[in-house]
């Protein structure tokens, strides 16, 4: 079941759900160009960070960085956290930024760059793109997604992965 930072993220997200639901995938992302920005690339992170919140805000998402992006059996959360550390460590779920019911929640695209991943999060028809390291479980993020929304487009209860 992934990282011990994803398991500690699921683990967080557990008050932040309704009765029925069941976190079965989270990775940490940041808005696309977080990292290019901190890198010393500002201008070039900070048009990318400022499509990505233009896109969040259009489909009534909310983003921060760092961030848990969460899927459950119902919905797609965007969870405020403290900074990881790595190895587990720090990244404590704060508060839900945002919450969309799956059937909202067009795709989730995967692919790797240099030495992280690029996840676009297509909601409400607006793609949003976000950012995460190379080993973080966005693609099994991407498979809960696809495994959720099949399970609840049949109106099968979603049994996780």
């Amino acid at each position: 079941m992934g990282s011990r930072q994803e398991r500690k993220l699921i683990e967080g997200a557990a008050p932040l759900l309704e009765p029925g639901e069941k976190a079965l995938a989270a990775i940490v992302a940041a808005p696309r160009g977080h990292t290019q920005s901190i890198a010393g690339a500002a201008q070039v992170g900070a048009t990318q960070q400022g499509r990505a919140a233009a896109g969040a805000e259009a489909a009534d998402l909310r983003l921060a960085a760092p961030m848990a992006v969460t899927i459950t059996n119902h919905r797609l959360l965007t969870l405020r956290i403290g900074t990881p550390i790595g190895l587990g460590i720090g990244g404590e779920v704060k508060k839900l930024l945002s919450a969309v019911p799956l059937a909202e929640v067009d795709s989730i695209d995967v692919k790797r760059l240099l030495l992280g991943k690029t996840i676009t999060l297509t909601v409400r028809g607006v793609a949003i793109k976000l950012e995460a390291n190379a080993a973080a479980g966005a693609n099994e993020l991407a498979d809960a997604f696809r495994r959720a929304k099949a399970g609840s487009a049949r109106g099968a209860p979603e049994a996780g992965p």
